[in-house]
């Protein structure tokens, strides 16, 4: 799934999780393609692409057991709620960010081709439903309406619901071999690639801390707003 869909996955968790701070559950639910982008970086996994690509198909995450893998999300989201929750005694945030964790495993198993393992040393099998290379424009309206129903449940504000939709008609390109875009330059330069996820997410990231914190800061004043006329109300 492309990064401003992990994003608002965060919504989802902040829903269910109001008193967690936003920021932690933004890291949380991208903290696998955080160390995706790392580990690329420092050749221990590996990305290649076909010499053109034409949409998501034509990239290929050939190497990822490490930041990509069951087992590797499982221990990481427990690690990160008994670190929280026990060592620092924070079980709400504990919780909320090992379920972020996990989001993005789930999300990339529905959309990734055949690419996510087990575990390290165990190459096969290999797991992943296949919406990026047998049917990417499919993709495309699987994870607009994602978007769109993480926004509804967390009940944002318009400006939330517009980024969510700019940002995934950004990526349609990448998701349909007939609609040009920027993704043609990526052939042959997988770090590259990485980048362009790192951008995305860094900025997709902010972008929604920003519009859903805003959203917050109002919620609460209207809130406070309400109780202080309900208050004036009774001893007028």
């Amino acid at each position: 799934m492309f990064a401003i869909d992990h994003a608002a996955t965060a919504l989802l968790v902040k829903r269910r999780f109001p008193s967690a701070p936003m920021m932690p559950l933004l890291l949380s639910v991208q903290a696998m393609e955080l160390a995706w982008v790392t580990l690329n970086y420092l050749g221990v996994e590996r990305t290649t692409t076909e010499s053109t690509v034409r949409s998501v198909a034509d990239i290929h995450l050939a190497y990822m057991p490490y930041s990509h893998s069951v087992a590797t999300a499982l221990i990481a989201a427990l690690a990160a709620w008994l670190i929280i929750e026990k060592g620092f005694r924070r079980a709400v945030l504990g919780r909320a960010v090992g379920l972020g964790i996990v989001s993005h495993l789930l999300l990339d198993l529905l959309t990734h081709g055949h690419d996510i393992v087990l575990s390290p040393g165990l190459p096969t099998p290999k797991l992943g439903l296949g919406f990026y290379d047998a049917a990417p424009l499919a993709a495309f309206f699987v994870e607009l309406a994602y978007g769109i129903l993480c926004w509804r449940v967390y009940q944002g504000s318009r400006g939330l619901l517009t980024l969510i939709v700019i940002g995934n008609l950004a990526n349609l390109s990448f998701l349909s071999s007939a609609i040009p875009g920027p993704e043609s330059y990526l052939a042959g330069h997988p770090l590259l690639v990485v980048t362009v996820v790192c951008v995305q997410i860094v900025v997709t990231l902010a972008l929604v801390g920003v519009l859903a914190g805003w959203g917050d800061f109002n919620s609460h004043e209207k809130i406070a707003y309400r109780t202080r006329r309900i208050s004036t109300g009774r001893n007028s």
